[in-house]
């Protein structure tokens, strides 16, 4: 998990890095603690930069603080990343989350980001150079998830291979 102030080096670094050409979709924790720590499929790598502490017992005012400093991170991120890459798109996530609930078939990458309950909207660049000789470009998202009220927020980052484009309803 990235250190605050990180995010940016973070993500170069997985900008840079190896993305499965094949394969399963596998997610891995921390053998420690079991926390989530990366999650690798066919074209897809998704990480989690920052973790909030859960909010268990949490509520108003003390809930809506937390929930605000993480929306400040993520709106800092895009900033940031919008002067680096320029303006960014948003990749919705109620479709995937509809077919989640019924049991439907989706593409990889959505279905681990499901898994994870990963559930908020992408915020999506590129595509973006990579910095890795062979591998010219990528795309990058960011998101803001909490699976429920007393979970935390993580703000987590996801590198593609392969374009990152909003699921229609039907197909």
């Amino acid at each position: 998990m990235t250190a605050p102030g990180r995010e940016l080096p973070d993500l170069d670094a997985l900008l840079a890095g190896p993305v499965p050409a094949t394969g399963p979709t596998v997610s891995e924790g921390d053998p420690a603690t079991g926390e989530w720590t990366v999650t690798r499929g066919e074209g897809f790598v998704i990480i989690p930069l920052r973790v909030g502490r859960p909010l268990t017992g949490v509520y108003a005012p003390e809930w809506t603080a937390a929930e605000e400093a993480a929306e400040a991170q993520l709106a800092d991120l895009v900033r940031q990343l919008d002067d680096r890459y320029g303006p960014h798109r948003q990749v919705a996530m109620h479709v995937p989350l509809f077919r989640k609930i019924a049991g439907d078939p989706m593409p990889a990458l959505f279905q681990a980001l499901c898994d994870e309950d990963l559930l908020g909207d992408l915020v999506v660049w590129g595509p973006v150079p990579t910095g890795r000789p062979g591998a010219s470009t990528r795309q990058l998202a960011v998101s803001l998830s909490q699976s429920d009220g007393d979970a935390p927020m993580i703000l987590c980052a996801v590198v593609s291979d392969h374009p990152i484009t909003e699921l229609g309803e039907e197909g």
